[in-house]
C-alpha cells in the first residue's frame, strides 16, 4: 500500500510541475507579446522623427499632428471594427468574414487559435500593426494634404482596407489556404501601406516647385539628426515588430529574428549606400537612412525562414532599389517627400517575392506564383480602395490645400503654430 501511495504522490507531483512549467510557458510568451507591442508602439514615434525631419521646417507641426492622429484614430478604429474584420474566427479560408462590432474575448480571456497568450495581447499588438501601416501613407502624402482628408482617409483604410486583406493570409483567409507567406507583413502591412500611398501621390500632384522645366529639384528636409534619431528608433522597434510576430518567446526563433532582421538592415545601407554613390556621386545621407528602412521591410517576410547570409543579400538588393525606385517615382512625377513608396512598396514587393528564392519552408508554401498571387491581389484590391477613397473625398471636401496655404506652409495654414520660434 506504501509502494501505491508513493506512486500515486509522485504522479500527482508530476501534474503540478507540469501545470506550473506550463504556466510559466503561458506568462513569458504573453509577457513577450505585450513587450514586443511596446516596441511596435515605439516605430510610431520613429515615424514621427523620422518624417518631421524629411519635410521643410513649415509643415513639422502638421506632419506631426498626423502621427499623433492616427494611433489615436488606429487603435479606436481597429477596436470598433478591423479587428473582427481582421481576424473574425470564421469563413476560413474564404474573402471576407466580420464577427461584430467591437472586442468579444472568449471566456477567460484567451484566443481562439492561440494558446500561449491572451486575447487582450493579442489585440493590442495587432492593432499596434494596423496604425503602423497608415503611418506609411502619412509621410508620402506630406506638405500638401488636407488634415481632415487625410483622417478621413485613415478611419476608412484602418477600418475597412487593411484588416480584409489582413485576413486573407492572418485570418486564415484564401491567401492562407492557397500557401502564401508573408511573417510579418512585407506585403500585408508595408506594400500595404506603399499602395495607399501611391493611390494619393497620383490623385494629390507634386509639391509646387518639385518638378519644373523638365527636372527634378530636390526639396531637402529641414533635420537630417531627426531624420537619423527616427531611423534608429525604428530600427529598435523592429524588433518587436519582427520577433513579436513568432507569436511566442521561443528562444531558438526569437534569436534568429533578432539576428536576420539586423543583417537585413545594415546590408539594406551598405546597398544604398554604393547604388547612391554610383549614380549621384554623392554620400547621401537620406538614400542611406532609407536603405536601412528598406532592408528592414524587405526581411519582414522571411525573417524567420532563411538563413543569416540569406538575409544579408535580401537586405542587400533592397539598399540597392532604394535609390533605384526614387529615380523611377521622380521620372513619373510621383512626389514622395519621405520615399515610402520606395521603401515600403517595392522593397515590400522585393521582400514578399525573396521568400520564394531563399526561403526554407515545405512543397506548396510561399512558392513563386503563390507569392505573386498574393501581392498582386492584395496590391490591387489596396490600391482600387485607396484611390476610390481619396477620390470620394476629393469631391466631398477636397484634398488637397490651397496654393496659398502650401506656400505658407501648413503649420500656419492649418494649426496657427510654429514648431520652431
Amino acid at each position: 500500500m506504501s509502494d501505491f501511495m508513493t506512486s500515486v504522490e509522485v504522479l500527482a507531483a508530476a501534474e503540478e510541475a507540469l501545470k506550473a512549467a506550463e504556466e510559466v510557458k503561458f506568462m513569458t510568451n504573453n509577457l513577450w507579446i505585450l513587450i514586443a507591442t511596446v516596441l511596435v508602439f515605439i516605430m510610431h514615434l520613429g515615424f514621427a522623427c523620422l518624417e518631421a525631419g524629411f519635410v521643410q521646417k513649415k509643415n513639422v507641426v502638421n506632419i506631426l499632428f498626423k502621427n499623433v492622429m492616427i494611433i489615436s484614430i488606429g487603435l479606436i478604429s481597429y477596436y470598433a471594427i478591423g479587428f473582427n474584420l481582421m481576424y473574425p474566427g470564421l469563413n476560413e479560408g474564404g474573402f471576407f468574414g466580420f464577427s461584430g462590432l467591437g472586442l468579444t474575448p472568449p471566456e477567460g480571456g484567451m484566443t481562439a487559435s492561440y494558446a500561449d497568450y491572451t486575447y487582450w495581447s493579442d489585440f493590442i499588438f495587432q492593432a499596434m500593426f494596423a496604425a503602423t501601416c497608415c503611418t506609411i501613407v502619412s509621410g508620402a502624402v506630406a506638405e500638401r494634404m488636407k488634415l481632415m482628408a487625410f483622417l478621413l482617409f485613415s478611419i476608412l483604410f484602418v477600418s475597412i482596407s487593411y484588416p480584409i486583406t489582413g485576413f486573407w493570409k492572418w485570418g486564415a483567409g484564401w491567401l492562407d489556404a492557397l500557401g502564401f507567406y508573408d511573417f510579418a507583413g512585407s506585403t500585408i502591412v508595408h506594400s500595404v501601406g506603399g499602395w495607399g500611398a501611391l493611390a494619393g501621390l497620383i490623385l494629390l500632384g507634386p509639391r509646387k516647385g518639385k518638378y519644373e522645366n523638365g527636372k527634378v529639384k530636390a526639396i531637402p528636409g529641414h533635420s537630417m539628426p531627426l531624420a537619423t534619431l527616427g531611423v534608429f528608433l525604428l530600427w529598435f522597434g523592429w524588433f518587436g515588430f519582427n520577433g513579436g510576430s513568432v507569436l511566442s518567446a521561443d528562444p531558438a526563433l526569437v534569436s534568429l529574428v533578432f539576428v536576420t532582421t539586423s543583417m537585413a538592415a545594415v546590408a539594406g545601407a551598405m546597398g544604398s549606400f554604393l547604388a547612391s554613390y554610383v549614380l549621384y556621386k554623392s554620400f547621401d545621407l537620406s538614400m542611406v537612412l532609407n536603405g536601412i528602412l528598406g532592408g528592414l521591410v524587405g526581411i519582414t517576410a522571411s525573417a524567420d525562414i532563411v538563413s543569416v547570409f540569406s538575409s544579408l543579400v535580401i537586405g542587400f538588393i533592397a539598399g540597392i532599389l532604394i535609390p533605384l525606385s526614387v529615380s523611377f517615382f521622380d521620372k513619373l512625377k510621383l512626389d514622395d517627400p519621405v520615399g515610402a513608396t520606395s521603401v515600403h512598396l517595392v522593397c515590400g514587393i522585393w521582400g514578399t517575392l525573396a521568400v520564394a528564392i531563399f526561403g526554407n519552408l515545405e512543397p506548396g508554401v510561399g512558392e513563386l506564383t503563390d507569392q505573386l498571387i498574393g501581392i498582386a491581389s492584395i496590391g490591387s484590391f489596396t490600391f482600387a480602395f485607396s484611390f476610390l477613397a481619396f477620390f470620394l473625398i476629393k469631391k466631398l471636401i477636397g484634398i488637397r490645400v490651397h496654393p496659398d496655404e502650401e506656400q505658407v506652409g501648413l503649420d500656419l495654414a492649418e494649426h496657427n503654430l510654429a514648431a520652431y520660434r
